[in-house]
């Protein structure tokens, strides 16, 4: 007799080999989000530097360039290292927005699914009453 959930276990444990492969690829796993955030923040630095310091502007405006990033860079470190906690809310409130929005999405993508067109819950006053106008199929008296 077969196992009911074989397909289920041996999917979790390529997932679980997978996530193994790619932290042995990159290294250790996401830090703290104040880490992050500093990986994140030092990424675009460099890019700036790197795009804007380049070929584009010249020699002049790469410095400048070069300057606004090191500024930048001087404001934000001392932020990260006196308030690491901000950050970890930060991430918190993030992931309750990420939440309510998905439990928004899917039951709207209940409503489409089932083929339910109107735009209110069962039960809704809204939905009392005949409706009227255009595209109703009922006549309107014009006179």
């Amino acid at each position: 007799m077969s196992d009911p959930d074989a397909w289920a276990k041996a999917c979790a444990e390529d997932l679980e080999a997978e996530k193994a492969r790619r932290r042995a690829e990159r290294g250790d796993e996401t830090g703290s989000p104040a880490e992050e955030f500093r990986k994140l923040f030092e990424a675009v630095a460099d890019k700036l530097s790197g795009t804007l310091g380049g070929p584009l502007l010249g020699g002049q405006a790469a410095g400048t360039v070069q300057q606004v990033v090191n500024q930048a860079k001087a404001f934000v470190e001392p932020v990260i290292e006196r308030n690491p906690q901000v950050f970890d809310h930060l991430a918190a409130a993030g992931n309750e927005l990420l939440a309510a929005y998905r439990s928004a999405v899917q039951a709207q993508e209940t409503r489409w699914t089932r083929g339910d067109t109107s735009r209110t819950e069962p039960g809704d006053p809204r939905d009392e009453g005949p409706e009227e106008g255009p595209g109703t199929g009922q006549h309107i008296d014009l006179d």
